[in-house]
C-alpha cells in the first residue's frame, strides 16, 4: 500500500508566465490561488479530501531566451508529459475548445488504463499536456499508445 495519498504539485519552468497562466487558467480552468504579487503562480487543479490541493506551479525561468528555444525539442526535455483527469463532458468540451483555438490536438490510446480516451496538446513552453477522460470504445481494444511523441 502506498504511503502517498496523492500528488500535491507539479512545478514547471515558464518562459512567458502570462502565456502559461492563460493556458492553464483559461484553457484548462485551473484556479490561480497564489497572491497576484507572487512571481510563481500556483494553480489549483483539484481539491481532494484533506485540504491539500493538487496544483500546477509555474515558475518564471531565469534565462528564457537561452533555455527554451533549444529545449523545445521534446527529446531534449526532462519532462515527458503531464496529465489531467477530466469527466466525459469536460473531455469533449476541452477537445473542441483546443481545436477551435487552432491548437494541435493529438490522440492516443493509454498504454495501461483501459476504457479511457486521451488527447495531447502542448502548453506555451512546449510541455506536453495529456487529457484523460472516461470511456471510449477504441481505448479498450489495445494497450498500445498510438500517439506519436517526438
Amino acid at each position: 500500500m502506498s504511503r502517498v495519498e496523492g500528488l500535491a504539485e507539479i512545478v514547471l519552468w515558464a518562459a512567458d508566465i502570462e502565456a502559461s497562466v492563460e493556458f492553464y487558467r483559461d484553457r484548462l480552468g485551473l484556479e490561480v490561488i497564489s497572491p497576484p504579487q507572487m512571481p510563481n503562480k500556483f494553480l489549483r487543479a483539484a481539491e481532494p479530501e484533506g485540504g491539500i490541493p493538487e496544483m500546477i506551479v509555474l515558475v518564471p525561468h531565469p534565462y528564457p531566451d537561452d533555455y527554451f528555444p533549444t529545449h523545445r525539442k521534446k527529446e531534449q526535455r526532462t519532462l515527458h508529459h503531464l496529465a489531467f483527469r477530466v469527466g466525459a463532458r469536460e473531455y469533449e468540451a476541452l477537445e473542441n475548445a483546443f481545436i477551435e483555438a487552432g491548437i494541435e490536438v493529438r490522440h492516443g490510446v493509454h498504454p495501461v488504463l483501459k476504457n479511457v480516451r486521451t488527447f495531447y496538446v502542448d502548453d506555451p513552453d512546449g510541455n506536453e499536456v495529456e487529457i484523460i477522460g472516461p470511456g471510449h470504445p477504441e481505448a479498450s481494444k489495445t494497450g498500445h499508445d498510438v500517439h506519436e511523441r517526438g
